[in-house]
């Protein structure tokens, strides 16, 4: 950053967790709460007082070093919500939210009580949505959408979403119901779709159906047009079964890196895979992924997800957030700086 590019900008004190080195195991996670003096920032920047900002499994993952490039010190943090309180004119005062690639990995990021931030990262927080709700929109819906917009999901295509009733998947399920998909969802157990969708969600539970079975019977032999698989290896071999003549499979995790993969299945069956990795977005690229699903959410065919008091979490109780990450909790973990 140039002298030139660098603003007269207001002066905090910022309480902010930070992460000093990585940790072995998620129980070695040891933030402590330290104060940053956040004095200087480009023009095309601003200053964030953060009202909420959610905790996702990479904040965790980065932590202990399953993200090479991966800073520290740090604060951890990729999806936040708050009041614009320093930078252009026209955007003081005004309630964002936002996400990011970079935010928590690569540089400081949103478990703090304030943010420095690309002006072009931010989008209007309708009045409607309390701020735990609206920190809670980023991630999820920003691999939701980059996933079926990568595997060209159409209208009137079939799409089975394996591991439905994680965020990811119930964002999947939004976006697509909206998009005028027909939706099957796969659980692990006996249990209801969990989310909202503006149309009806079939459900496949694994644990005592042959998945790729159902799928054909519900599609009359064809098959999905798209599998958007959020958990990776365990349903991959599932996945590519259900997967009709030029089907897509969506992949965004992984549980272990190597699979038996049949070969002639693949090619015979013209078949894509699309990998996502929303990782490598910026700030601004995660910005125009929000602001293009904002007639959704003012339509109602999107909600942000419900958020519970026992999933809020102070400042100070960020490694027990962290924790409840980690443990696999379906809540949208979130932290509140105030």
């Amino acid at each position: 950053m140039t002298d030139s590019s660098v603003t007269a900008a207001m002066s905090i004190e910022a309480r902010c967790v930070r992460l000093h080195h990585k940790a072995a195991d998620v129980a070695a996670i040891e933030p402590v709460i330290e104060t940053l003096q956040l004095s200087r920032r480009a023009a095309s920047e601003v200053l964030i007082e953060v009202k909420a900002a959610a905790v996702n499994p990479s904040d965790v993952k980065a932590a202990t070093g399953l993200m090479p490039y991966a800073v520290f010190p740090r604060t951890p943090g990729r999806d936040f919500a708050g009041r614009v309180i320093d930078g252009p004119a026209e955007w003081i005062g005004r309630d964002v939210f936002g996400s990011s690639g970079d935010l928590g990995i690569r540089r400081d990021g949103t478990h703090a009580s304030h943010l420095v931030v690309e002006a072009d990262a931010l989008v209007e927080k309708p009045a409607s949505v309390p701020w735990e709700q609206a920190a809670g929109i980023g991630v999820p819906f920003v691999t939701a959408t980059e996933g079926l917009r990568r595997a060209a999901l159409a209208a009137g295509e079939t799409l089975v979403i394996m591991g439905i009733n994680g965020k990811v998947g119930q964002a999947a399920a939004q976006i697509a119901s909206w998009r005028g998909a027909r939706l099957i969802g796969v659980v692990r157990k006996a249990e209801a779709y969990a989310g909202h969708a503006t149309a009806p969600v079939e459900i496949i539970d694994s644990s005592s159906t042959d998945v790729a079975a159902k799928v054909r019977e519900l599609t009359g032999g064809k098959g999905a047009d798209v599998v958007f698989n959020t958990v990776g290896d365990p349903y991959f071999k599932a996945a590519n079964q259900c997967l009709a003549l030029r089907g897509r499979q969506i992949l965004i995790a992984a549980v272990h890196r190597i699979v038996e993969f049949d070969i002639l299945a693949f090619y015979r069956g013209q078949h894509t895979y699309v990998g996502i990795d929303t990782l490598a977005f910026s700030s601004i690229a995660t910005g125009e992924v929000l602001r293009s699903l904002g007639d959704g959410f003012a339509g109602g065919h999107l909600k942000p997800f419900p958020i519970v008091d026992g999933a809020v979490y102070p400042l100070d109780q960020a490694q027990a957030a962290y924790r409840a990450v980690a443990g696999s909790s379906r809540d949208r973990v979130i932290i509140r700086p105030d």
